[in-house]
Order: C-alpha cells, then sequence, then structure tokens
C-alpha cells in the first residue's frame, strides 16, 4: 500500500519566523512554500513540512534524520560555526561533537523549540 509512496518529514514549531530564521539560514535548507502556519522546505530528493504548534518541541526521540554519508564532519563543522551546539550522549564514544561506533559516525542537535535533529554516516 504505502510502499512505493514517498514519505517527508515534519516537523513542530513555536515560531515560525525563527524556524524559518534556523531551517533556511542555519541549516541552508531553500524554503519552497510557505506561510504564518506552514512551511516546506528542500531537503534533497525530500521535503521537510515545518508548521506552528503549541506543542513543539515534546518529542523527546528523533524528529528528522539526515543520512550524510562522508560529509558529516564536513557539515558538523559547517554547523558549529553557524552555531549550532551538539548533544552528547553518555555510555557512547565521543570524537569531538561526533558519536562513533566502529565505522558509523553520528550527531544530535537541536533546533530552537528543542526538536531534536539527527546526522548520521549511512
Amino acid at each position: 500500500m504505502l510502499k512505493d509512496k514517498d514519505s517527508a518529514a515534519i516537523v513542530a514549531v513555536t515560531d515560525m519566523n525563527r524556524a524559518r530564521q534556523f531551517y533556511e539560514t542555519t541549516l541552508g535548507l531553500s524554503l519552497i512554500s510557505g506561510d504564518e502556519n506552514v512551511m516546506q522546505f528542500a531537503t534533497g530528493s525530500t521535503a521537510l513540512v515545518v508548521y506552528r504548534s503549541d506543542y513543539a518541541g515534546s518529542n523527546k526521540a528523533n524528529a528528522i534524520v539526515w543520512g550524510v554519508g562522508s560529509e558529516i564532519e564536513a557539515i558538523v563543522a559547517d554547523l558549529k560555526a553557524r552555531g549550532v551546539v551538539f548533544e552528547h550522549y553518555p555510555d557512547m564514544n565521543v570524537q569531538g561533537d561526533v558519536h562513533v561506533a566502529g565505522d558509523f559516525k553520528m550527531v544530535w542537535f537541536k533546533d530552537p523549540d528543542g526538536n531534536i535533529l539527527h546526522l548520521n554516516s549511512l
């Protein structure tokens, strides 16, 4: 039924202007469309939908995941230069801001509403 259908990430925010600044300027995503309640950003061959909600940031798990492959260290350095602060989780091997498990690398950071965003080396 859904196996051949595309999916998209969707994330709730409280302040659309602040979210647009973060997703467009800090993360470098291109705005496809938007108004005061919903925005859509291009991200690879998919889209990220950002919408206004009083429940923004209440999810305690990953809200968005990007597989960035071997570019992970360069992207982390660029995001850090733009002011992104990375999460560090205990009981994991952390090298700088990157968590490492064998050949697999991953980082987590939050948007202004506390939504957890994740990059990995897949």
